[in-house]
């Protein structure tokens, strides 16, 4: 964990935004750890809440203006915004796969502490589908771990 996920964490949290840290860090909250270079937070594209995020954004200190970042491009559906680089990259998604919506996975979201605060992370039943769905040989090698290979 680094100084730059703790804190765009906390700003993301003050600003009110909607979020699930997803990835190797709620794996890690789900009982299997691995190591990883990013720190994958699923923001909800709503319009309000892309505000939000973008208010924590820049609360944070992430060069928005110098990356031509903007509030509607946390809408979009799909969008990567990378802030950093490895191994302290923190990657904003406004999608991930096998997951239809982010109200859903809000509703079975868990909470554990990250950097001395609680923090949403994605539920372990949601993380499965969308780790199903990517498909990816880490992603099948994470679904052995958990006890849910795929059928």
């Amino acid at each position: 964990m680094t100084d730059d996920w703790t804190d765009v964490l906390g700003a993301l949290a003050e600003s009110g935004a909607r979020f699930l840290v997803v990835g190797a860090h709620a794996l890690a909250v789900h009982g299997v750890p691995r190591g990883t270079q990013d720190l994958d937070v699923w923001v909800d594209p709503s319009m309000d809440n892309a505000e939000r995020v973008w208010r924590g954004l820049a609360a944070f200190g992430a060069p928005l203006q110098e990356l031509g970042i903007h509030p509607e491009d946390l809408r979009r559906s799909g969008t990567v915004i990378q802030l950093g680089l490895p191994p302290n990259r923190i990657d904003l998604l406004t999608g991930i796969s096998g997951v239809p919506d982010f109200d859903t996975a809000w509703a079975e979201r868990v909470e554990h502490a990250f950097g001395g605060r609680r923090v949403p992370f994605i539920g372990r039943a949601t993380l499965i589908d969308n780790k199903r769905a990517s498909g990816r040989r880490k992603d099948l090698v994470d679904l052995e771990a958990l006890g849910d290979l795929p059928p």
